[in-house]
């Protein structure tokens, strides 16, 4: 419930590109991208240990390093909450290292409501460092209409993408400039 409340709450874009890219009321997309001063190869191993930079604001247990992604086709992007318990909140559904990671799924508190989404996480070089792109798409059915919880998803996949940086570059995903 901690992750739904904050995920409606917060309503601001992270730094880099930050938009959300359409949005009506069955759907938006949602896309991010930062320039990493660091290799492809160590960029993407940093990505796929989710649990060391997601914000513990953004799971339901509260603690980000219960987070886990197995990076091989129907691998998980999941949530640990203990002895048979846990959350599914993306599926793997295609995997190129360091290129590529999709997922499909409804993050956090989408997987409740009556929609679905495609995840994209882009690696490529730019100069001596690595472009991420994010990229989110969701679609179904919402009462109050999607739309309106475009901005919070945005701000929320902007931060990780942030924190991501800030792990890969400093050490610590709370270093975000």
């Amino acid at each position: 419930m901690r992750a739904v409340l904050l995920l409606l709450a917060l309503s601001v874009s992270a730094t880099g590109l930050a938009e959300v890219a359409d949005s009506s009321a069955n759907g938006f997309t949602v896309v991010h991208e930062v320039t990493i001063d660091a290799p492809r190869t160590e960029t993407w191993l940093v990505a796929i240990r989710i649990g060391e930079w997601w914000s513990n604001d953004h799971t339901i247990s509260g603690d980000a390093s219960r987070m886990t992604i197995d990076p091989v086709p129907q691998g998980c992007f999941c949530e640990a909450l203990g002895k048979n318990a846990g959350v599914v909140h993306l599926t793997v559904t295609s995997v190129n290292p360091t290129v590529w990671l999709r997922l499909s799924g409804g993050l956090g508190p989408l997987g409740v409501m009556g929609v679905d989404g495609n995840m994209n996480w882009e690696f490529s070089d730019a100069g001596g460092g690595t472009r991420v792109r994010f990229t989110y798409a969701v679609g179904g059915y919402s009462p109050d209409g999607l739309d309106s919880i475009a901005e919070p998803v945005n701000f929320v996949i902007g931060e990780a993408l942030a924190r991501l940086k800030a792990r890969v570059e400093t050490g610590n995903a709370d270093n975000i400039d």
